[in-house]
C-alpha cells in the first residue's frame, strides 16, 4: 500500500522510516504550515501564579519555550498525549499528567481537575480548535486564561495540483491528524478529483476528525481511527489495516483451467481406431460411408497434430527465453539478498551499539528519576505556609473592604479542603468551621431589590398628579344697579348709575368656599418633579455604595415632597407613598462586627 503522510513539516519522518521498514511505499506532502506567534509580557503573566497549567499539543510546548517564560514551580502541568507530555519533559524538566484517553474528554475526567474552583488555569493552544477544555473548566468555576502561541495555516498551493500528483504515484491511503488537513485537502476540487479522492483509505487520529471526513461524503469503511496521534498509533492502524487486506486478495478462489479441446481430441482418435476393425467384415455402401469419414477424421487429426508440433516447438523456444529470464531475476534476487543481509548486520551493529549505550546510562537514569520522584513527593505533601497566608488574607479583604460575606466564606472553603490534605491542622479548621457557621447565619442585604424597586417609582414619576386648587364656582346674583325704564323713578337710576361707576374702579366677587393652598407654576412643577427624581437617584447609589445614613436621608426626603405636593387621593401617589415607606424600614447594617477566630490560629501556625 502506498502511504501519503500529511502532517506539517518535520513531523511525518519517522512515521514514514517505520512503514517503510515494514514494506510500505511512503510519500511526505505536508499540506498544513505552523506560525509561532509573538506573545507579550502581560499575555504571559498568569503562567507565574498558575496553580494548573494544561498543554494542548506538542507544538504549544515548542512554541511556549521559545518565548522563555517564567512558570510557577509549584503548578500541576498536564498534556493531552504522551509525546505532548514528553515535550513538556523536555522543555522544562518536569513530569505532566497523562490521561488514559488521549483526547479533551479524557483529560477533563482526571480527578484533580474535577474540583477546580477559584484555581487559577492556564491553558496553552493553538488558535482556533475545540473549547471543550475551556467550556468545562469554566463550568467548574476555575480562573482560566488561554495562552496562544501558535496557529496552523494552509500551504498556499492549488490542491487540484497535489490530486494530480498524488493520483500519479498512485496513493492508496492518507494520514490525517487534524480538521485543518481535511479542509486544506478538499477545498477546491472538481468532481473528478473528489470521486478519485472518496475511494482512498483514511487513517485519522481521532474520532471527530472522522466525523469531520464523513461531512465531506467519504464512506464510514474508508475511515480508519487510530489511538491517537502518535507514530505509533498511526503506524498500529495503518499496519493492521494493511494485514486485513492482503488476507482478504489471498482468500480468493484461483479460476480452474479449462481442458476441452484435449479431450475432443481423444474421442476423436478413438473413432478413427474402431474404423478398420469394422471394415473387416465386408465392404458395402455404409462401411465405404463409414471408411471415408474415418479417412477424413485421421487427415483431420493428423493436421491438427502438425499444428500442435509446431505450437510445441514455439513453446520451447518461449520456454528458453523464460527460463534464461529466471537465471537474470535470480541473480538480482541474490544480489539483492546479500545487500539486504549486509544491511542487516549493519543494522544490528548499530542497535547493539545503542543497546550498550543505554545500558551504561540506565543506572544514572534510574538514580535521577528516583530523585525526581523523591522531589515531587515533597513538592506534594509539603503544604505552602505562604498559600494557606495568601487565602487567609483574601478572606479578611471580601469580609473587611468588599462586605462580601459570601465570597470570605468560599476562599475560607477553599483555604479548609487544602489543610484537609495535611495532618496537623486540626485547630485552624475548627475555627474556620466556626467561621463559616458565622458568615453564613448573616442574612445580605438585598441591594438589588432596593434598587429595582427605587428605578419602578422614579420611572412613575412624570405620571403623578400634582395636589392643584379646584376653584369654586362664582355666584350668580342679580344685579341690583340695573336702571329701570320708569321716568317716574330717576332718583333710583341716578342712584343706581352712581353705584355702577363706583363699581367700574373696584370689583368685589365672593365665593361660597375658602382658598387656603398656594399656586404653583409649570417650571416650579417641573423642578418639584426633578427634585423627587433627583432623591430617589440619590438613594439608589447609597446603596450601591452602601451608605446606610445617606440612603435613609434621600428616601424619607422622597417621602416628603409625595406627601406635600401630590394629590394624596390618586392611586399613583398612593403606590409611591407606600412603597417609601416600605424602603424607610429596610435593614442595611452593611457595616456588622465579624471577627474570622482562624486569622490568629493561622498566623500563630505560620511562626
Amino acid at each position: 500500500m502506498h502511504i501519503l503522510i500529511t502532517r506539517p513539516e518535520g513531523k511525518g519522518t519517522e512515521l514514514a522510516l517505520e512503514l517503510q521498514q515494514a514494506g510500505y511505499q511512503t510519500t511526505l506532502c505536508p499540506v498544513l504550515t505552523l506560525d509561532y506567534l509573538t506573545v507579550n509580557s502581560s499575555e504571559l503573566a498568569p503562567l507565574e501564579n498558575a496553580d494548573k497549567i494544561i498543554f494542548i499539543s506538542q507544538d504549544a510546548v515548542h512554541a511556549l519555550l521559545k518565548l522563555t517564560p517564567t512558570i510557577n514551580k509549584a503548578a500541576q502541568l498536564y498534556a493531552v498525549g504522551q509525546q505532548t507530555a514528553d515535550a513538556v519533559y523536555e522543555a522544562f524538566g518536569r513530569r505532566a499528567a497523562v490521561p488514559k484517553q488521549h483526547d479533551s474528554e479524557g483529560l477533563l475526567e482526571l480527578k484533580t481537575l474535577q474540583d477546580v474552583e477559584l484555581s487559577n488555569i492556564v491553558l496553552v493552544k493553538g488558535e482556533g480548535g475545540r473549547t471543550t477544555i475551556a467550556k468545562t473548566l469554566k463550568q467548574r468555576g476555575a480562573l482560566l486564561n488561554q495562552l496562544v502561541v501558535y496557529k496552523r495555516s494552509a500551504i498556499e498551493n492549488e490542491p487540484g495540483k497535489w490530486m494530480d500528483h498524488w493520483q500519479t504515484i498512485d496513493v492508496e491511503g492518507i494520514v490525517i491528524t487534524s480538521n485543518a488537513a481535511v479542509d486544506a485537502i478538499f477545498n477546491g476540487l472538481n468532481e473528478p478529483q473528489l470521486a478519485w479522492l472518496k475511494e482512498r483509505q483514511f487513517f485519522v487520529a481521532s474520532e471527530r476528525i472522522a466525523d469531520y471526513l464523513k461531512q465531506q461524503n467519504i464512506v464510514r469503511t474508508q475511515i480508519h481511527i487510530a489511538a491517537g496521534a502518535s507514530d505509533n498509533a498511526m503506524f498500529t492502524c495503518i499496519n493492521q489495516q494493511g494485514s486485513k487486506m492482503s488476507e482478504a486478495e489471498s482468500k480468493q478462489p484461483a479460476k480452474p483451467v479449462t481442458a476441452q479441446p484435449e479431450k475432443k481430441a481423444q474421442t476423436t482418435a478413438n473413432t478413427g481406431a474402431k474404423a478398420p476393425v469394422q471394415a473387416k467384415r465386408g465392404i458395402s455402401k455404409t462401411g465405404s460411408l463409414a471408411l471415408l469419414i474415418s479417412l477424413l477424421v485421421a487427415s483431420a487429426v493428423g493436421y491438427e497434430f502438425y499444428l500442435k508440433l509446431n505450437s510445441d516447438q514455439q513453446s520451447a523456444v518461449a520456454l528458453t527465453e523464460l527460463t534464461d529470464e529466471n537465471l537474470r531475476l535470480q541473480q538480482q534476487i541474490d544480489a539483492l539478498k546479500s545487500a539486504q543481509q549486509t544491511m542487516q548486520h549493519s543494522l544490528y551493529n548499530s542497535e547493539q551499539k545503542v543497546t550498550d549505550a543505554l545500558n551504561e546510562s540506565a543506572e544514572q537514569t534510574q538514580q535521577q528519576l528516583q530523585a525526581a520522584l523523591k522531589r515531587a513527593e515533597q513538592q506534594t505533601f509539603t503544604l505552602n505556609p505562604q498559600e494557606v497566608t495568601s487565602l487567609q488574607r483574601m478572606a479578611e479583604f471580601k469580609l473587611w473592604a468588599e462586605h462580601d460575606y459570601q465570597g470570605a466564606a468560599a476562599v475560607l472553603s477553599r483555604l479548609d479542603s487544602l489543610l484537609a490534605e495535611h495532618p496537623g491542622t486540626g485547630a485552624i479548621r475548627q475555627a474556620i468551621h466556626q467561621d463559616l457557621q458565622t458568615l453564613n447565619a448573616i442574612e445580605p442585604v438585598a441591594v438589588e431589590a432596593i434598587y429595582l424597586k427605587l428605578h419602578g417609582i422614579n420611572q412613575k414619576v412624570d405620571e403623578l398628579v400634582f395636589n392643584a386648587i379646584s376653584l369654586p364656582e362664582e355666584v350668580v346674583k342679580e344685579d341690583p344697579n340695573q336702571l329701570s325704564e320708569n321716568v317716574s323713578e330717576w332718583r333710583q337710576n341716578l342712584s343706581k348709575s352712581w353705584q355702577q361707576f363706583k363699581d367700574f374702579f373696584v370689583t368685589v366677587r365672593t365665593r361660597e368656599d375658602m382658598v387656603i393652598a398656594p399656586f404653583l407654576s409649570e417650571q416650579e412643577r417641573h423642578l418639584v418633579k426633578q427634585r423627587l427624581s433627583l432623591y430617589l437617584s440619590q438613594a439608589q447609589d447609597a446603596v450601591l455604595s452602601k451608605q446606610s445614613s445617606v440612603y435613609f436621608s434621600a428616601v424619607d426626603a422622597a417621602h416628603s415632597l409625595v406627601k406635600d405636593y401630590f394629590k394624596q387621593d390618586d392611586a399613583q401617589t398612593k403606590a409611591a407613598l407606600k412603597s417609601l415607606t416600605e424602603l424607610s424600614k429596610e435593614q442595611l447594617d452593611f457595616s456588622l462586627k465579624v471577627s474570622l477566630q482562624s486569622t490568629e490560629q493561622v498566623k500563630e501556625w505560620a511562626q
